[in-house]
């Protein structure tokens, strides 16, 4: 079966990153000192290429920046910047002075987090309204939607057909005796797949199952509902955690290339096609379409850069054709964009639950900290 891999961005990708050979760089800085220049990201010399600053899962196929180059005249270079939770924390700490001109990979977990910090411009692109839109973040105009993808449960259907047990079908059966000791998860405070999970459990196990159930009780306190017993519950059941989705998914997972011990994972709905095998055969995973939340990721104008306009431009791309038919290929995400074809396989064995659980990032915002503190106490002790 296929492998793949993914850093904490909270959405399944390949990792590919490219890094400067270090005498090169050595040379840019030493160059920049005897100048007298700067080395910030939002310079404004046409010359300079446009920095995008994302996470370390960022992908697009080779060639496929060259676009915007051959369209604007203006070249993009890309900087990693950690997990989608370190990118959103060094934007705010670097407002006003930012790490580069337009930063994508901000997801709705920690949009709260940089709206209106002063961290983006207002800009939302005209794009946007060929299905973008759609996924916005209430309120904002300071981030454009790029790309969606669903943090679900996933299953060995292989395992449970092996030892004569029914899979489970949705969260509420992970506490069941029959599914003891099968589970592993990741910690919702190192991992953005675990906080997707963490934020399920708080709408299925506090009485709601969906986005309005979730934005009607936006201003509910953080103690709310059942889902503290929930993860007594499933604590008892010989639950397992890890720090992140590499471990999870590659090492404990018995449905992946890791061979693991667990047949039950937190993974996301695009992972099964990456199980499939090379001739297009079904993959031996599955993921469970009622255990699914939606992470959206979007990109914005970086405050106090220097070339707005072409930031703009560079925001329009990522909602082109070229870019949104790249995404499901390169980082097992789905287009924004209405009509965007899949790849076959990602098309036929991604699951793409049509009420996926989801949550306002305002009531994200107000309570994650204090869930994520109430779920260690339970959870880790």
């Amino acid at each position: 079966m296929n492998a793949h891999a993914i850093a904490q961005s909270g959405i399944l990708r390949p990792i590919r990153r490219s890094r400067r050979p270090l005498a090169a760089l050595i040379m840019v800085v030493a160059l920049a000192a005897a100048a007298g220049c700067s080395l910030s990201g939002g310079g404004g010399d046409g010359d300079e290429p446009l920095v995008l600053v994302t996470h370390d899962s960022f992908a697009l196929s080779e060639g496929v920046l060259d676009g915007f180059t051959a369209q604007t005249g203006v070249d993009v270079e890309v900087r990693n910047s950690g997990d989608a939770g370190r990118l959103a924390s060094e934007l705010v700490l670097t407002k006003g002075d930012p790490l580069g001109d337009v930063a994508f990979g901000i997801d709705n977990t920690f949009a709260s987090r940089v709206i209106g910090q002063g961290v983006f411009e207002p800009y939302v692109s005209p794009a946007a309204q060929d299905g973008a839109q759609d996924y916005a973040v209430p309120g904002s105009d300071e981030l454009t939607a790029v790309d969606y993808g669903d943090v679900c449960l996933n299953i060995d259907t292989g395992w449970f057909a092996r030892h004569g047990i029914a899979a489970p079908s949705s969260i509420a059966d992970l506490t069941r005796p029959e599914y003891k000791d099968l589970t592993v998860v990741e910690n919702p405070a190192t991992s953005s797949p675990g906080l997707a999970f963490l934020l399920a459990t708080i709408v299925t196990q506090s009485g709601g199952t969906g986005q309005s159930e979730a934005t009607a009780q936006a201003d509910r306190p953080a103690q709310d509902g059942g889902w503290q017993d929930y993860w007594r519950a499933l604590r008892d059941n010989g639950l397992k955690v890890v720090d992140g989705w590499t471990q999870a998914y590659t090492v404990e997972f018995s449905g992946s290339s890791g061979d693991g011990p667990r047949p039950i994972v937190v993974s996301y709905a695009s992972s099964p096609p990456a199980e499939a095998g090379a001739d297009g055969s079904a993959p031996p995973t599955r993921a469970l379409a009622g255990s699914c939340f939606r992470q959206v990721e979007y990109a914005g104008v970086l405050s106090g850069t220097d070339r707005p306009e072409a930031a703009r431009e560079l925001v329009d791309f990522l909602l082109s054709p070229e870019v949104q038919q790249d995404l499901p290929g390169q980082m097992y995400v789905f287009p924004v964009q209405r009509g965007t074809p899949l790849p076959e396989v990602f098309a036929e064995y991604a699951a793409q639950p049509a009420h996926p659980l989801t949550m306002d990032p305002a009531r994200i915002g107000t309570h994650r900290d204090a869930w994520i503190r109430q779920w260690r106490d339970i959870v880790l002790g």
